[in-house]
């Protein structure tokens, strides 16, 4: 019985692969097609539905129901057995289609004398396309070599769809990759730019998916195969600088690569009649359907090893290489899936904006999208899958939403915002040496927050007096092995180089939580952000601590250091890692170095355990930083990777407005200066409110501090102050539509 379904499908294939060859329109070819996988499967229907846009599905050709319901036969996602196909990305065969769950009649299509009922995704590398399905009178369950059998030919269609072989008037029939589409994401960083996509990772195109010698075929994926486990042992035995955690990558790369189960399923498909390619597809597109519905973590993670190794095997097969020659456009904007720090920084500042289909708000990529103030939007889904080398893209990093191919109008507005944008930053350009002085009189100092050198050129033209973060981290995120004392010291010897003077913020390594160094074996933490982290990872491994504090000592060669401490969540952390800077000076003296001049010592305020710490702690600290990205997910317990809480809670919350103020008064009772650090510091409105509560020092990227320098000089803070408090004692939840009103006529 298989061995004649795998003869049928063959012949189905070769008669499907001659239509296609045939020079006609892409209706007419999807009408010969349904007529020939009817015929073949000897059943009285076969029905092609594709989506029309991402909600709709349409009914496109079909042998068997009635002609009038073609193009005018719509179904939502999830609706009827069709749209549960496509919702479910999962084979429907049923002998009773009237019985099943979710059946919907529609009239206009004559199915009421069709009992039985197979619908099959059409899918590609996790992106339904389409349904495919067939249907007879007989109530019969369609055989398992049948439902393999129509996969085989779903996958087919899937590819000639990918390669806009049933181009026709219908929507649903629109050229694949050239009509407009918007994608709704998350903010990573603000702004917004208008340029052309640049694949990271440009695809696979499989422009044979049909077998023309299936023993050359089967020799070919052998071949494949085993260049595939090659190149993966090679791995294995030349990589030096690799800790256990990727061994036990690698090693799982070995066991997908040496998988007989793997290597018979796609030796199967290529006997039904598909090419060494499309056989390999066919299999990654159902691992990536497993992907996603898989809720375990150990198998989402095999099942992307499974997934880069199947985007090996295809390389290796048709030779396109990740190196496709694709020149780098003018203006490009980078498209992945995801990408790590170290690949990021190789692209340089040449990059006008980033969009990530994966990815969050605290990743390595966002603090490099943030220290080189370029737009990022993350959880963009399917556009590696949408867009092509060279499309025009705009990236509105404020409302985290991109435009792919965009059509005049939306081009045209577009335009028009960054124009406006480009005629303030002007404005702000007027003001860049001027201080940030209220109406009232008083002046806030506003600092920008940094990681890497390149930010340094930012410090004078942007306006600000300092960096008030420069964020050490990304040195060790970036490296495969962890730095050396004398690299570190000669870098952060040029950070103080070039801020001619200004003061500097280094805070000490905050890695853990979302920040996990390659060399470093990540802990398998229920919830990393409140986990082993920064201040507590460097407590526990105080090697890597003295070695970095040794660095910075170094570099200052008997200049200010102003050093702080990150995540610290009592008073013994700050006065214990304090300690060990004690020692490192100490020990800098014995061995005849000069040590800084004047040293501050300072922590990150971001749990609201600190902020209750005894009034020893903000005796003996020299400057308080209060951290609010995390301060505000830990006081609203709403983790900010999660979209479906972070958005819930906001900065002007009375609630936490009046936690800020109390460090505030804490910090002025104790003599201590304090500022305010994060995303919140760089919004003018938040910024406003941050000031007239009683903080004269923020720190935000070097692109905020324009609109908000523009906005504190225009505003008496004491007035602003009044509308707070009114808000407050009115029993509002947020002062934002009060503040909001107050500017709105004039503050």
């Amino acid at each position: 019985m298989a061995e004649r379904f795998e003869t049928d499908s063959r012949k189905m294939l070769v008669r499907l692969r001659d239509t296609m060859a045939e020079d006609s329109a892409g209706q007419t070819r999807l009408d010969k097609i349904v007529h020939l996988i009817a015929t073949s499967m000897q059943t009285e229907v076969c029905s092609i539905y594709l989506f029309r846009d991402s909600d709709t599905l349409e009914l496109c050709a079909t042998e068997g129901l009635q002609e009038e319901a073609v193009h005018n036969t719509r179904l939502r996602l999830g609706e009827g057995l069709v749209g549960r196909v496509a919702r479910s990305r999962q084979v429907i065969n049923t002998a009773d289609a009237p019985a099943e769950k979710g059946f919907r009649y529609m009239p206009e299509t004559g199915e009421e004398r069709y009992s039985s009922f197979c619908g099959v995704p059409i899918q590609r590398l996790g992106s339904v396309l389409g349904v495919l399905v067939v249907q007879s009178k007989d109530a019969r369950q369609f055989s398992s070599d049948e439902v393999y059998a129509l996969e085989v030919v779903a996958m087919v269609l899937a590819e000639m769809t990918e390669l806009g072989a049933f181009i026709g008037d219908s929507d649903a029939l629109s050229a694949r990759h050239q009509q407009p589409i918007m994608f709704r994401g998350v903010l990573g960083q603000e702004g917004a730019v208008e340029g052309n996509v640049y694949l990271h990772e440009p695809r696979v195109v499989v422009t044979n998916p049909i077998a023309e010698d299936i023993d050359r075929e089967l020799e070919r994926l052998q071949a494949g195969v085993d260049q595939l486990r090659i190149s993966v042992d090679e791995m294995l035995n030349t990589t030096t600088t690799v800790n256990a955690e990727q061994v036990q990558v690698l090693e799982a790369y070995r066991m997908f690569a040496n998988s007989k189960s793997w290597r018979r399923r796609m030796e199967e498909d290529v006997k039904s009649g598909l090419s060494a390619e499309a056989a390999v597809e066919k299999e990654q597109s159902l691992a990536r359907s497993r992907l996603n519905q898989s809720g375990d973590a150990y198998l989402r993670e095999r099942l992307h090893d499974l997934d880069d190794l199947s985007n090996r095997l295809l390389r290796i097969l048709t030779g396109q290489g990740k190196e496709t020659g694709a020149e780098m456009p003018e203006n490009p904007v980078l498209i992945a899936r995801n990408i790590g720090p170290g690949e990021l920084l190789e692209y340089g500042k040449s990059l006008k904006g980033i969009v990530l289909e994966e990815g969050s708000v605290g990743s390595h990529a966002a603090v490099v999208a943030r220290a080189w103030a370029i737009p990022l939007v993350i959880n963009a889904r399917n556009i590696t899958t949408e867009a092509l080398n060279g499309d025009l893209i705009l990236v509105d990093g404020d409302q985290g939403v991109v435009h792919l191919r965009p059509d005049e109008n939306v081009q045209k507005a577009f335009q028009d915002k960054i124009a406006m944008q480009a005629r303030a930053q002007e404005r702000y350009a007027s003001i860049r040496d001027l201080p940030a002085t209220a109406l009232c009189g008083n002046t806030i100092n506003l600092n920008m927050n940094a990681g890497l050198m390149a930010d340094l050129p930012s410090l004078p033209s942007s306006g600000a007096e300092g960096v008030g973060l420069f964020r050490t981290e990304l040195q060790f995120l970036i490296r495969n092995q962890m730095p050396k004392r004398a690299e570190l010291s000669a870098l952060y010897a040029r950070v103080m180089d070039a801020a001619k003077g200004k003061r500097v913020v280094f805070r000490t390594l905050d890695i853990g939580s979302d920040k996990v160094l390659p060399y470093m074996k990540p802990n398998d933490e229920p919830n990393p952000a409140m986990g082993w982290r920064a201040i507590r990872v460097g407590l526990d491994k105080p090697g890597v601590l003295q070695m970095q504090l040794q660095a910075l000592l170094r570099a200052a060669n008997g200049r200010p250091l102003s050093v702080m401490f990150p995540f610290v969540a009592q008073m013994t952390e700050f006065q214990e890692a304090r300690a060990e800077l004690d020692k490192m000076v100490e020990r800098e003296i014995i061995l005849g170095h000069p040590v800084p001049e004047k040293i501050e010592v300072g922590a990150m305020l971001e749990t609201p355990s600190l902020a209750f710490a005894p009034d020893a702690f903000f005796e003996q600290v020299d400057f308080l930083s209060i951290g609010g990205n995390d301060l505000k997910q830990f006081f609203f317990a709403a983790d900010r990777e999660n979209e479906r809480v972070r958005r819930r809670y906001d900065t002007l919350n009375c609630s936490f407005l009046s936690l800020i103020e109390m460090i505030v008064q804490r910090c002025e009772k104790a003599g201590k200066p304090v500022s305010f650090c994060g995303e919140d510091a760089g919004r003018p409105i938040e910024a406003i409110c941050l000031a007239a509560i009683g903080l004269r020092s923020l720190s935000m990227r070097p692109a905020s501090i324009g609109p908000v320098k523009h906005l504190l000089r225009r505003v008496n803070l004491n007035d602003a102050k009044d509308v707070i408090y009114e808000s407050r004692e009115r029993g509002d939840q947020s002062v934002r539509e009060s503040i909001t009103n107050w500017l709105a006529y004039g503050g």
